[in-house]
């Protein structure tokens, strides 16, 4: 390669990354795509929509929520797998995450390697609730009843390996129930069979039951957090209640493409924090039971390895596989 040809390639090299760098120092520069791998009215679309409207706001471009469901969220993690990694697109994700890693024996992405950590935004606590014409109006009661109609009563969840269903096969197993699993695309069909009594109990997120609840069309058993919700503080939560430790949340957080630049996504990653602590955006969570978090790119990673592990046995006991 001769002198001037070198030069030349130096100095497209030194454009090349004085653009990139300007890129990032200007970014961002237009609208941003918060993918939610959900339909709308679920807990993660709540989420999502609260954080996105005040994400914009902070940033001075509108953050536009594009729901993609289906697939148990795949259908969505596959779009932003493959979106430009330029800080553009982003998931917000949940559990269901790592569920999929061990229920799926093919995904056209990879869980781990194709994504970067943002921030974990929330924990949404789960609540049993019972049809009304079930006989029983606290844990021990439920769980004498379930025992007393073995195989006889069946159960909604949001779908197969949901947090839903393995919360449920929890449950069950520690208790040595048995009872039937009736799984739906959605949390707004399955609110429908358990008015109706097709099913006749469920574990839905307390974001998604608070309206049920507080009309008393539900009855509620126990939420599923350590602590009791601040949206519904009368409910006793499982270890209260007799099962001690009993706990399982679904988490959300936001990913972005693997090979968004890390300014990007330090960048990202301080507004949101900021967002989670607005205290605007608090008071809204808190009326539906969510808990905020937060987290800084390494500890979220560090959150979702530890997750892989918990919840990798479970599926791996139960043989849960989707297809």
């Amino acid at each position: 390669m001769n002198y001037v040809m070198r030069i030349i390639l130096a100095v497209a090299a030194m454009t090349a990354l004085s653009g990139t760098a300007c890129a990032q120092a200007d970014y961002p520069n237009r609208p941003l795509r918060l993918v939610v791998p959900f339909g709308p009215g679920g807990s993660a679309d709540l989420v999502a929509r609260v954080i996105a409207q005040k994400l914009g706001d902070q940033m001075g471009h509108f953050v536009v929520v594009d729901n993609r469901p289906g697939a148990n969220m795949n259908i969505g993690a596959e779009l932003v797998a493959k979106a430009q990694a330029d800080g553009y697109t982003a998931l917000y994700n949940t559990s269901n995450m790592i569920f999929n890693i061990f229920m799926y024996r093919h995904l056209n992405y990879d869980a781990v390697k194709d994504f970067a950590p943002v921030a974990l935004t929330a924990a949404v606590p789960q609540i049993l609730l019972v049809n009304r014409a079930v006989p029983a109006t606290n844990l021990i009661e439920f769980i004498a009843h379930v025992r007393a109609n073995p195989g006889k009563l069946n159960y909604a969840s949001v779908g197969i390996g949901a947090i839903s269903h393995l919360t449920t096969l929890i449950f069950l197993n520690t208790n040595k129930l048995t009872a039937i699993h009736i799984p739906y695309r959605g949390s707004g069909q399955a609110y429908v069979d358990l008015l109706g009594g097709r099913t006749q109990f469920y574990f839905g997120t307390v974001a998604s039951a608070v309206p049920f609840v507080k009309d008393g069309r539900l009855r509620t058993i126990a939420v599923t957090s350590l602590e009791r919700s601040k949206a519904l503080p009368d409910v006793p939560t499982f270890s209260e209640s007799g099962m001690p430790k009993f706990e399982a949340t679904s988490w959300q957080g936001v990913l972005v493409p693997a090979k968004t630049p890390i300014a990007v996504i330090n960048r990202l990653n301080a507004e949101i924090l900021k967002v989670l602590k607005h205290p605007d955006v608090q008071r809204q969570l808190d009326v539906y039971g969510v808990m905020t978090l937060g987290s800084t790119p390494k500890e979220y990673s560090s959150y979702m390895k530890s997750e892989h592990q918990r919840w990798g046995k479970i599926i791996r006991d139960q043989n849960i596989t989707r297809e």
